[in-house]
């Protein structure tokens, strides 16, 4: 039981990572020629990088906003859900679940969802001669692995 804990923890250190890389880095998007990327932060061409919002119509500035708030809410939950976790492994008597943990991952799944799925639909399809890049597929990656650590947290029992 020691080493699946152990290994669930060090899934979640490496989610945190790859969320906080996704969220930072601003390459979500990169034009075929490769010297343009897109995240959604910056918008970068020729080590030159500007406001994303110079490049999006109006309409879509609040979908932008939204997908940032979302991403970001994701990194909080995930990290708080690492303290409950390791503060939930000191405190919980012996047989008892990780429902807080749980919960967390599971409300930082749910932040990933709402984030990727309104960048998909309104900036990844749109965007011709762009190609989907390593920090959207991460972003996509890190979606899968905190539903899986959610589920895995709610069924887990302190040994």
């Amino acid at each position: 039981m020691l080493v699946i804990m152990a290994a669930i923890f060090v899934v979640h250190i490496a989610t945190t990572v790859m969320l906080f890389v996704a969220t930072i880095s601003n390459v979500w998007l990169k034009l075929g020629s490769g010297e343009e990327s897109r995240g959604i932060w910056l918008d970068c061409l020729n080590a030159s990088c500007n406001s994303i919002f110079n490049y999006i119509p109006d309409s879509d500035a609040a979908a932008m906003r939204a997908v940032e708030a979302f991403m970001i809410l994701a990194i909080i939950f995930c990290c708080f859900a690492l303290i409950s976790f390791i503060g939930q492994l000191f405190t919980l008597e012996k047989g008892c679940r990780f429902y807080i943990t749980g919960a967390l991952m599971l409300f930082c799944w749910l932040c990933i969802l709402i984030g990727v799925s309104i960048y998909t639909a309104r900036f990844a399809n749109q965007s011709t001669g762009f190609y989907h890049a390593y920090c959207f597929i991460l972003a996509w990656i890190c979606f899968c692995l905190s539903f899986i650590l959610g589920i895995l947290y709610m069924i887990l029992r302190k040994k």
